[in-house]
C-alpha cells in the first residue's frame, strides 16, 4: 500500500553518545621487515606524540537494542499501512530540550510514537508491540468487506454453515439469536469488477441457494478502516 499524502508518522529515539579512541598506523611511520615484525624507520620506536596524526577519537550514537527493535517493527508495519515515517534522533539534533517543552512533553521513555492526525502515542519499547501499532495505525481497506444475514432452517445450520465456510469470500460465519441465524463476514479482493453489485451477484447465486438458506440481507459498507492485520 502507498502512503497517505496525509499520514506520516515521527518516531522519536534518543541514541546514546558513544567515543571511541583508535590508533591508526601511518605508512611512512613503520615499515614490515621479512619477518613481518614492525620497525621504526630510524631504529626507534614508533611514537603517536610524534605524529598527533596516528591516535585520535571518533564520536559515534548508538541505539540500544529495544529501541533499534522498536524502529524496525514501525519500519516494516507503518508503510504496509499507508503511513509514511519520520524518525528524529533527539540525541543527535540537540532538540531534546525544545520537544520536552511541547511535543513530547511528559514523555519518560522512549522511544515515541507519534501519530499526529488521530492524536495518538505509543510510548516505551516495551509497548511496541505489533498489535499495538495495528491498534494506533488503522488502515484503509484496499478491498471490498460486506456483511452477511441469513436465516436457515433450524435443522440444517451446521450443514449450511460448513457449505458456507468453503467459499474463499466467506471469511467468517457466526451463530446469532434473533430474526437471523447466521451472520457472515465477506471479503472480496481489489480487483477490476468488483462492486456492490457483484457482492450480491455472489449471494444471490451462491449463498441463497445453498439448501437451507431461506432468506438473507447484506450490508455493503462505503468506506472501511481496519485495526487488523492487512
Amino acid at each position: 500500500m502507498q502512503p497517505h499524502p496525509h499520514r506520516e508518522v515521527t518516531l522519536y529515539v534518543r541514541s546514546k553518545k558513544t567515543v571511541t579512541s583508535f590508533y591508526r598506523a601511518s605508512p611512512v611511520s613503520a615499515e614490515a621487515t621479512s619477518g613481518g615484525s614492525v620497525v621504526a624507520p630510524s631504529g626507534g620506536a614508533p611514537s603517536a606524540g610524534a605524529n598527533p596524526d596516528l591516535a585520535g577519537t571518533e564520536t559515534g550514537f548508538m541505539l540500544s537494542d529495544d529501541q533499534a527493535h522498536a524502529v524496525a517493527l514501525v519500519q516494516e508495519i507503518a508503510p504496509h499501512r499507508g503511513y509514511a515515517v519520520k524518525i528524529v534522533d533527539v540525541a543527535r539534533t540537540n532538540l531534546l530540550r525544545q520537544l520536552m517543552d511541547g511535543t513530547l512533553r511528559g514523555v519518560e521513555h522512549f522511544p515515541v510514537l507519534d501519530v499526529e492526525h488521530t492524536r495518538r502515542r505509543l510510548e516505551g519499547a516495551e509497548n511496541f508491540t505489533w498489535q499495538n501499532l495495528l491498534n494506533v495505525l488503522p488502515a484503509e481497506l484496499g478491498h471490498l468487506r460486506a456483511f452477511t444475514y441469513l436465516k436457515v432452517k433450524a435443522v440444517e445450520t451446521e450443514q449450511v454453515r460448513v457449505q458456507l465456510i468453503a467459499f474463499d469470500e466467506v471469511k467468517e460465519t457466526h451463530l446469532v439469536a434473533g430474526d437471523w441465524d447466521l451472520f457472515l463476514v465477506l471479503d472480496f479482493a481489489n480487483v477490476p469488477g468488483t462492486s456492490k453489485r457483484a457482492v450480491l451477484d455472489f449471494v444471490i447465486n451462491k449463498i441463497s441457494r445453498i439448501p437451507g438458506v431461506e432468506d438473507t440481507s447484506t450490508l455493503i459498507p462505503e468506506y472501511s478502516v481496519t485495526k487488523f492485520p492487512l
